[in-house]
């Protein structure tokens, strides 16, 4: 796990960390996506994975850098995920915490046919918005695995049917588990996604 004392990340990172990214485009407007960060191996550096020729893979090769963000907010996250997003502003109202990164590719390649880069991200600044004392809820983690699903409907890599069949049961735990604010992530994750399940 990476101890936010030592490594300058406002939160302690452990496996893949769900976060969302705003990175600023060449219209001068914050783009807003969502982005795995990698547990460090061995006390090395954070790292990201970018696939395809995203806004933010763009954006992190011509600006160097964005503000990674820890938000709670579901809606705030599928259409990050989902949606082509621009804000004014770098930071989300719903960010519990943040921290501005630069970047840097450490690899790259192919794999089904898309292109992948790696990045380490450098923590260059941080901070605490609000501190919250954690809960689990399996219908905001519904909505955050709905999402990567989604995300994999038209990658041949991946069997449509069954990322379908994912979305149909992700949909169920939001009904019988989820709050109002998931269900309406999910009501957004319907709107977003070009499919019938």
């Amino acid at each position: 796990m990476t101890d936010p004392a030592e490594s300058g990340w406002p939160v302690e990172l452990a496996g893949v960390t769900e976060s969302v990214v705003t990175t600023l485009g060449p219209n001068d407007l914050w783009n807003v996506a969502a982005l795995g960060l990698h547990e460090p191996d061995d006390g090395g550096p954070v790292t990201a994975t970018t696939w395809g020729r995203t806004r933010t893979w763009r954006n992190f090769d011509e600006r160097g850098g964005g503000y990674v963000q820890f938000t709670r907010d579901p809606v705030d996250f599928a259409e990050a995920a989902l949606s082509v997003r621009e804000e004014s502003e770098p930071v989300l109202a719903s960010a519990d915490a943040w921290v501005r990164v630069s970047v840097e590719r450490l690899a790259e390649g192919e794999d089904g046919g898309t292109q992948w880069v790696e990045w380490v991200l450098h923590p260059e600044e941080s901070r605490v918005e609000r501190r919250v004392v954690p809960t689990t809820n399996r219908g905001h983690a519904a909505v955050v695995e709905a999402t990567v699903a989604a995300s994999r409907l038209d990658v041949p890599a991946y069997d449509r049917d069954e990322m379908l069949s994912r979305l149909a049961y992700f949909e169920s735990v939001v009904e019988t588990a989820g709050s109002e604010r998931e269900r309406a992530a999910f009501d957004r994750v319907r709107e977003l996604v070009d499919a019938e399940w």
